[in-house]
């Protein structure tokens, strides 16, 4: 059985620190979560040592993901400087390392048009997608100048990986704030506001009407769907109020795959079962901000209903939307 882990974060240690430079305004703080521990050390090899540490967990394969926040931040010279950057320093490190990585494309998403020019060059470089951020400065993802990108990402069935991001700075003062500032960043990021943000992002492409005009466009959510899932029975309601043609749960059911971030909790399998079919769900780990060891891996894989929906959720499922050859990874076992 192929495991293949899709949620796989990496470092570009310039671009952080064109992150950190920015005025506070402008910058993220939830940087300084890569740092933590040995973070920054695991994200900043894209080589033998973490090949070493995926065959500890049994992983056969990562898609490599730039860690938050990508290049959303930067102007947009920096943002195409650094996004072309990211991409040709992934790419180098699948060529090194064919059987055990793949990469999503970073876009500089402050320059829309290059945003979607950068998409096709990755693709061309065999990206298995791109990872974005809900809103870049304050722009939504669903704003119209983004169309053109999204009709590019579906031409070139390139799924797009909407990733956590933290809150903007006027909702983290009035929601986040008035603990100490670690306590502030926690909630802010990885204990509520990051999965909010991502959740609003994809529900505000449906309420868009984006999967309408781009029928094929295929989105990827972390954390079972970054709440999203469980509230689909109120978020329908959306609907008929916005004027789509679906529910909001059958566009989540035909255009949202979920991944699992490394939360191996046996009820968020069985209520995302419920709620959309085992050919949605996409297995990672979300390394190295989670480290679970391969004994946790298989008691977890061991809570799927049949081996059919498990093999999907290892492997099947990711090698069908990214196009990645499950035979050659068989091959490699």
């Amino acid at each position: 059985m192929a495991l293949i882990a899709i949620e796989e974060h990496w470092n570009l240690p310039e671009l952080t620190a064109a992150v950190k430079a920015l005025p506070d305004d402008r910058g993220d703080a939830s940087v300084v979560l890569d740092e933590l521990g040995d973070n920054l050390e695991r994200l900043d090899d894209i080589g033998d040592a973490r090949i070493a540490a995926m065959d500890a967990q049994g992983v056969d394969l990562q898609i490599l993901s730039l860690a938050p926040p990508g290049t959303h931040p930067l102007e947009p010279a920096a943002a195409r400087t650094l996004s072309r950057r990211a991409n040709d320093v992934a790419a180098e490190a699948v060529r090194r390392h064919p059987t055990r990585f793949r990469a999503f494309a970073t876009l500089p998403m402050a320059d829309p048009a290059a945003a979607a020019a950068e998409l096709e060059r990755a693709a061309g470089l065999g990206f298995a997608g791109a990872m974005v951020y809900g809103r870049t400065g304050g722009t939504p993802l669903d704003d119209p100048r983004y169309d053109e990108l999204f009709a590019t990402a579906a031409a070139l069935r390139q799924p797009i990986f909407i990733h956590p991001q933290i809150p903007a700075r006027a909702v983290r003062e009035a929601a986040y704030s008035g603990f100490d500032p670690m306590t502030d960043l926690a909630l802010a990021t990885f204990g509520w506001g990051w999965h909010l943000e991502a959740a609003l992002a994809a529900l505000r492409l449906i309420v868009r009407g984006t999967f309408d005009r781009h029928p094929g466009l295929q989105l990827v959510l972390g954390h079972w769907g970054e709440l999203l899932l469980f509230w689909t029975d109120r978020a329908d309601s959306l609907s008929g109020v916005a004027g789509l043609d679906r529910k909001v749960s059958d566009y989540v059911r035909a255009h949202v795959h979920i991944t699992s971030s490394g939360m191996f909790n046996p009820a968020l399998l069985r209520h995302v079962l419920e709620v959309t079919t085992p050919d949605r769900l996409l297995f990672s780990t979300d390394y190295p901000f989670q480290k679970p060891v391969k004994a946790d891996i298989e008691k977890f894989l061991a809570e799927f209903p049949a081996g059919e929906a498990r093999d999907k959720f290892t492997a099947g499922n990711a090698c069908a939307l990214f196009g990645i050859d499950l035979a050659s990874l068989e091959e490699r076992k």
